[in-house]
């Protein structure tokens, strides 16, 4: 029998793209209303309804709540409660932007991804792990600023398409970028080693 306290390991990338898609859930409500509607409060107010939800559902059925719901429900009440005083979608619009710069600052730790790759990959090609855990960060921190360049600069339209395509299109590239390349690391090294093993005649 398992042992269901124990949650299973989970790939970074998938993990990553959960996490994402948790927090945007509320941002994306916001986006749908605010287009149909172009009713700031209708609109946040049922983010925020969304973002307090999404906590009370997971604590009755003692999900685990991540310190980073925790944010994302924080900047919520917080930006989407300005937005409401200024009647200025602006305030939730620049949400995704803290959110990624925190993601982006847990992932500079060194090694953060080890743990969800498999012993393979840990054993062979430790520094492609390294590296790409750098890259994730730094993706996070690029789509942050560019949340802010584009909140700030363009129309909620065009801002309403970047955070509804971007960030995910840009996550599932990275994925790519990293399944490939990491394979293809550890195969070459693989083969040089078994070469290297192969005593001379």
């Amino acid at each position: 029998m398992s042992d269901r306290t124990t949650p299973p390991t989970t790939h970074p990338l998938f993990r990553a793209g959960k996490e994402v898609a948790s927090d945007l859930l509320s941002t994306l409500v916001f986006v749908g209303l605010y287009a149909v509607t172009h009713n700031v409060a209708a609109s946040v107010g049922l983010a925020i309804a969304v973002g307090l939800g999404r906590i009370i559902y997971q604590a009755r059925r003692r999900i685990p709540i991540d310190a980073m719901q925790w944010l994302s429900l924080f900047l919520v009440i917080v930006f989407g409660g300005a937005a409401l005083i200024t009647h200025n979608p602006l305030f939730i619009m620049l949400k995704p932007t803290l959110v990624y710069a925190a993601i982006g600052l847990v992932m500079l730790r060194s090694g953060w991804m080890n743990r969800y790759v498999p012993p393979i990959v840990q054993t062979n090609a430790p520094d492609t792990t390294v590296l790409f855990g750098y890259l994730w960060a730094a993706l996070m921190f690029g789509t942050g600023a560019l949340n802010l360049a584009v909140a700030l600069h363009a129309s909620t339209t065009t801002w309403a398409w970047f955070i509804g395509v971007f960030p995910l299109a840009s996550k599932i590239a990275l994925i790519l970028v990293q399944y490939s390349a990491t394979r293809s690391i550890v195969r070459r090294r693989l083969r040089a080693a078994r070469l290297v093993a192969v005593p001379a005649v």
